[in-house]
């Protein structure tokens, strides 16, 4: 074992370290957010492929959505009747969860769904990077945004790879003017002097850093070269930002959308940036998006027989009224479920559809949202180019499950991520589960 380093000089400052920059407050989750979410590069490929992960993190009530037949010939359950138009082009997905998921409260496991990492929330966790980053690494330079974090609030399930969280955009307004809507030359000039400046800043941090490699110890350095390559990563991407600056935006034939007013009125929400995920695949703006459609402490606007707070149906306790108006939420959530899928089947692309190249992967980081239990978690996978029309269940055993990081191995290779293992995984990929 190798001898603890022992500090014998002063604690280095870390403002001073960051002074030279003209930055003193710099820190990386700062250098994180100076990033315009786009990279540079051409598509390649006429039918690219296409990532969108959508979690609702107060659950489904599982008996309303798993069918109690395996295979191809099971009966339709009454959430899946909301999708029947889409049997053939969809696979329900039963016995995944993520281990060692009981965290700091009930709902910490929203913050894992797409990274796996344990214990969220208690002492010492660090969280992962999630599923859509993997895949925004490898195909993020082909578009203009690498990724998309959406939200019905600030709330989001993608992660970088040093375990902070993006922060999730919540306005269709300001994500259609991201997309769609030049700036004036005004604005491209300052944006450009921005990223210019923002390079100047890494060379700087790199310069400095290099000089403290030499007084740090091993467990230091490894922190350090940590660092260093989320700094690197951030010059490259700043590097492909300068080109896609002056580049114009795809126009659409559409307004630019109003965001809802009513903080209440969920559907509308779903609805109206569902719309606007489909403009973004359909013009490769980007080809990876997180969507977390979170629930709330109060009653759901504009939804007939609804007359609870959300929050509270989803605590039944096995409460038949209560079930009874969850059933109407959620069934209204896969009526705009429905909607997504059959907008994506009537775009051709390539003597294909959009659906055909797009993998939609709908569920929830709760099993059961009355007990909180992060076991057995919903979820529907459409789209994408697989061979569907089936439910799969990965039970092993009446008391073990299959990591859903499994199931992340294959939705990463399909996006041309090279990899065999993602977080908790066991092995890569769930069987049955296979490419058209």
């Amino acid at each position: 074992m190798n001898a603890p380093h022992i500090a014998s000089k002063n604690a280095l400052d870390r403002r001073h370290f960051l002074r030279g920059a003209g930055a003193s407050m710099l820190s990386l989750p700062f250098l994180d957010a100076m990033i315009p979410a786009f990279a540079q590069g051409a598509a390649t490929d006429e039918s690219p492929r296409r990532f969108v992960a959508m979690c609702a993190t107060l659950g489904f009530h599982t008996p309303f959505l798993f069918p109690q037949q395996t295979g191809r010939d099971y009966e339709m359950t009454p959430y899946l009747a909301k999708l029947k138009d889409h049997r053939d082009n969809l696979t329900v997905l039963s016995g995944l969860s993520h281990p060692s998921q009981q965290g700091n409260n009930g709902h910490a496991s929203e913050m894992t769904w797409l990274t796996s990492a344990q214990r969220p929330g208690l002492a010492g966790f660090k969280n992962l990077i999630s599923l859509d980053q993997v895949i925004a690494d490898k195909v993020g330079i082909e578009t203009r945004y690498p990724f998309l974090a959406l939200g019905t609030s600030s709330r989001s399930m993608s992660w970088t790879s040093t375990g902070v969280e993006i922060p999730a955009e919540s306005s269709p307004a300001k994500l259609f003017k991201a997309l769609f809507v030049d700036g004036t030359e005004a604005e491209i000039a300052q944006e450009m002097r921005d990223l210019k400046r923002g390079r100047s800043i890494l060379d700087t941090v790199l310069g400095e850093a290099k000089k403290l490699e030499t007084e740090l110890g091993h467990r230091d350095k490894e922190k350090l070269e940590e660092y260093l390559t989320s700094v690197r990563d951030l010059e490259v991407r700043l590097q492909q930002s300068e080109g896609w600056a002056v580049k114009p935006k795809p126009q659409v034939d559409a307004e630019v959308p109003r965001d809802v007013q009513d903080r209440n009125d969920a559907i509308a929400k779903q609805r109206v940036m569902n719309d606007l995920i489909l403009l973004a695949f359909q013009n490769d703006s980007t080809r990876a998006v997180t969507f977390q459609l979170g629930g709330m402490n109060a009653v759901p606007s504009n939804i007939p027989g609804v007359q609870t707070d959300w929050h509270n149906l989803s605590h039944h306790g096995k409460d038949p009224k209560k079930i009874d108006e969850l059933k109407i939420i959620e069934e209204a959530e896969f009526d705009v479920l429905n909607e997504f899928l059959t907008k994506l089947s009537g775009i051709q692309e390539n003597g294909k559809s959009l659906l055909d190249h797009t993998a939609v992967l709908y569920g929830s980081n709760l099993g059961n949202a009355s007990s909180h239990s992060p076991k057995n978690v919903p979820l529907v996978l459409a789209g994408g180019g697989f061979k569907h029309g089936q439910h799969l269940n990965s039970t092993i055993d009446e008391k073990t499950e299959t990591p859903l990081s499994n199931l992340f191995v294959t939705l990463a290779q399909r996006m041309g991520v090279e990899t065999d293992a993602f977080g908790s995984s066991s092995s890569a990929g769930i069987p049955g589960l296979e490419l058209a």
